[in-house]
């Protein structure tokens, strides 16, 4: 697995090992870096520190233990991409998969139920097939008929692992199975772009969706490409919905109308232009107009665009990965110094979030009522790391035992806090 990580660092690097060599302090020969890579030898800790250094990846990604590869990556990229693109790429997804896996591990949990467990392999045989099979899914994960509020939290809670990352501009994202390591299953993983308009995030997550939910031999009469864009669109707005909102057998659309549209459903311009045809909103004629007239600039440039901060733009964020890190933070897994770093916010952010507001900024804010007491609690969250060659602590019946944790060398310990004794606050009666 070294081997691997260390070759895929290099590509990304755009590197041969000759000019990997030549950055290398401690000094490597060219010799050394190809059994490396061979899996023949393994490198000390000293060489290994400096070609994390000399790559610019983490030794966590060089020495990770969940991932042993990324299989079947499908790409959703623009022309012009590279292999160092695609290597940058598959590093940065391999060093969050890594962190990812991890805090699962940690939190014993279970593996996601099969979301498509209750749906059958569909084949289709024409466009309205697969706007068909969108609206099945719709009812069978009761989603109703109106716009999808988040499709990263609708498919977080069927399981997907989702990831968001810095990828290179001309990506908008990937799919792959993730093979890890020993004898665990196989795992999926979907990759988005943060540099993606929010328009376009929903729309390639739909198209996950509809590459797993329409039969991989589907009709020679129809194309799947055409088949899966047709169902990402039936998925995302509703032919019943939109008609509900927009009428039916319309001439034409004022700009303002279409905006309110794009914003409602989150989707793009061209996207809702093409629904508003698809279920006879608009005649084809009316849309080929449309297209060869002033909304032509639609397809080069979205016209006000979701931002991220606004409307079911707010809501576009993986969310889980983040949600696990808190709760293992809650009980007292690991230390706040290594949330800092899954999260990639600073040490006093986190401390903040675990402790809340000071005393001296908020007493009152900083005690829970319940059932009546009280309750103000000072947590030491002294740092730890996971330590394997410590004796394992006692788990609870049915539970996997975890590592016990030892204090990081690296930061100095905390003084516990005595508890306070409070007593319930007295009420005066009237």
């Amino acid at each position: 697995m070294f081997g691997q990580r260390l070759r895929l660092a290099r590509k990304k690097a755009g590197l041969s090992m000759r000019e990997l060599a030549s950055r290398m302090s401690p000094s490597v020969s060219v010799q050394a870096i190809s059994k490396y890579e061979a899996g023949k030898m393994m490198p000390s800790s000293r060489v290994l520190v400096g070609l994390g250094r000399a790559l610019d990846v983490s030794l966590d990604f060089l020495m990770g233990g969940q991932v042993e590869a990324l299989e079947a990556v499908e790409f959703r990229q623009h022309s012009g991409t590279s292999a160092k693109d695609r290597a940058r790429a598959e590093v940065l997804i391999t060093e969050q998969l890594e962190n990812y896996l991890a805090i699962e591990y940690i939190l014993e949990l279970e593996p996601a139920p099969d979301p498509f467990g209750g749906l059958p392999s569909a084949q289709v045989s024409n466009l309205e097939e697969a706007e068909n099979l969108a609206n099945r899914l719709r009812r069978a994960w009761d989603l109703g008929q109106g716009p999808i509020p988040s499709m990263t939290g609708l498919l977080e809670s069927k399981g997907f692992m989702l990831i968001q990352a810095d990828l290179p501009e001309r990506f908008d994202g990937l799919a792959c199975t993730v093979k890890l390591t020993g004898s665990r299953p196989d795992t999926e993983a979907i990759v988005l772009s943060s540099r993606a308009q929010i328009e376009r995030r929903r729309l390639t997550l739909a198209r996950e969706l509809a590459e797993r939910a329409i039969h991989s031999n589907v009709d020679s009469d129809i194309r799947r490409d055409k088949a899966i864009e047709r169902f990402a669109q039936a998925l995302l707005v509703s032919g019943e919905h939109l008609r509900a909102q927009a009428g039916s057998n319309r001439h034409g659309f004022t700009y303002g109308e279409l905006v309110r549209l794009k914003h409602m459903y989150g989707v793009s311009a061209s996207v809702m232009l093409s629904r508003l045809q698809e279920v006879g909103v608009v005649s084809a004629s009316a849309l080929d107009r449309a297209f060869r007239g002033h909304f032509r600039a639609w397809r080069r440039q979205e016209p006000a665009p979701i931002l991220s901060n606004e409307g079911l733009g707010a809501f576009e964020k993986p969310r889980r990965f983040e949600d696990l890190v808190w709760r293992g933070l809650g009980e007292q897994l690991f230390a706040p110094v290594r949330g800092a770093g899954l999260l990639q916010r600073s040490l006093q952010e986190v401390e903040a979030g675990i402790r809340g507001p000071s005393r001296a900024e908020s007493a009152e804010e900083s005690e829970v009522l319940w059932e009546g007491q009280a309750v103000m609690r000072h947590l030491d969250f002294s740092a730890v790391e996971i330590s394997g060659d410590q004796p394992a602590r006692s788990a609870p019946s049915g539970r996997r035992d975890k590592p016990r944790v030892s204090p990081a060398a690296d930061e100095p310990r905390r003084p516990n806090v005595d508890t306070p004794n409070l007593q319930p606050a007295s009420r005066s009666t009237a």
